[in-house]
């Protein structure tokens, strides 16, 4: 737990690295920043923070940039003081009352996310992640490969031809698709995920099993794909951590595969707290490629018929600004 003059230390060299992307120096904090203290307790301060792994040094110069620590800190402290504000939302009840589609809406609602964040925005329709599966058909095409058939709650079928190594008996396909059918009825992929992780039945703990249910996850994610809505990713490559193409395609080629973005949608909402908005900073996103990277994100509606909206940007992200235009964004796709 930061004191209150090293929390306030901590924020003005946030605000200023967002603001200018390069190492912040004391006397830049002394000269920029009202902080009521002499320029030795501002050097004392960071050379704290430092140590307690807040912040760091990139290179030799007297300039610090935050850690993903730091930034959490921020960002938490943030949340904290913000629970419960007023949101501006006219920019988005403006575009709902325009809308004359839902996915028209979530077109708008995507690109007026990017405009005000200046970063990549990603609508989810509620489809995608809240559709539960009614049935599904294993059906053996040769030995070695299996057709998984899913139908859905809502009418849609999907499916997707997965191969093996070995031979898969017709009379172990049939038994496994009943196993299945028993544990993924009336589930949505979240739903799935808890119960395979509860399962004690030996044929569900197979590792064919295992892949059978992963399959059934990529229909349902890829099948609905069209209906993710995003927009600004030319923002995102326009920001200085991502100049270079070394450090920007990785980046791309994660974003812009639509099963890594609901995983990362998945780990980022699985502990969502208040008003179900969860910030992820950094390495907190589980991939190497996305720890430059934070995500804020909101699941609107309830039940199946939620959906996510959330801006993925640098970690050196705007914030305050960010997490409001996110709630907006929410509030004005609230009754879909």
């Amino acid at each position: 737990m930061l004191s209150e003059r090293r929390q306030r230390v901590l924020e003005a060299l946030i605000e200023e690295y967002v603001a200018f992307a390069q190492p912040v120096g004391s006397r830049t904090l002394v000269d920029r920043y009202k902080l009521g203290v002499s320029p030795a307790t501002v050097r004392n301060e960071l050379s704290v923070l430092e140590d307690e792994g807040y912040i760091r040094s990139p290179h030799t110069s007297a300039g610090r940039i935050p850690t993903d620590a730091g930034y959490r800190a921020f960002v938490d402290e943030l949340l904290e003081r913000e629970y419960g504000t007023d949101v501006d939302g006219s920019t988005f009840d403006e575009l709902r009352s325009a809308a004359t589609a839902v996915d028209e809406l979530m077109d708008q609602t995507s690109a007026a996310l990017s405009r005000l964040t200046d970063c990549l925005s990603v609508v989810l329709a509620p489809s995608v992640i809240g559709v539960s599966v009614k049935q599904v058909s294993l059906v053996s095409m040769t030995p070695h490969r299996v057709l998984v058939v899913v139908v859905t709650d809502d009418g849609q079928v999907f499916n997707r031809t997965v191969e093996f190594n070995e031979e898969i008996p017709s009379d172990e396909l049939a038994h496994l698709q009943n196993a299945i059918n028993g544990l993924v009825n009336g589930a949505n992929v979240s739903d799935m995920r808890k119960r395979m992780s509860q399962v004690d039945s030996e044929t569900l703990a197979s590792p064919l099993a295992h892949a059978i249910i992963e399959e059934i996850i990529l229909c349902i994610n890829q099948g609905d794909a069209s209906r993710t809505h995003r927009l600004g990713l030319s923002s995102l490559l326009r920001k200085p951590e991502f100049s270079h193409a070394q450090t920007a395609l990785p980046v791309l080629q994660v974003l812009e595969d639509d099963t890594v973005l609901m995983q990362m949608f998945d780990r980022a909402l699985a502990d969502t707290a208040k008003e179900d908005l969860k910030v992820s900073i950094g390495r907190e996103n589980g991939t190497e490629e996305l720890s430059g990277v934070s995500v804020v994100a909101a699941q609107y509606g309830t039940g199946a018929g939620s959906g996510i909206v959330a801006v993925i940007g640098p970690t050196r992200m705007d914030y305050s600004t960010v997490i409001h235009a996110v709630r907006a964004a929410k509030n004005a796709l609230r009754d879909l």
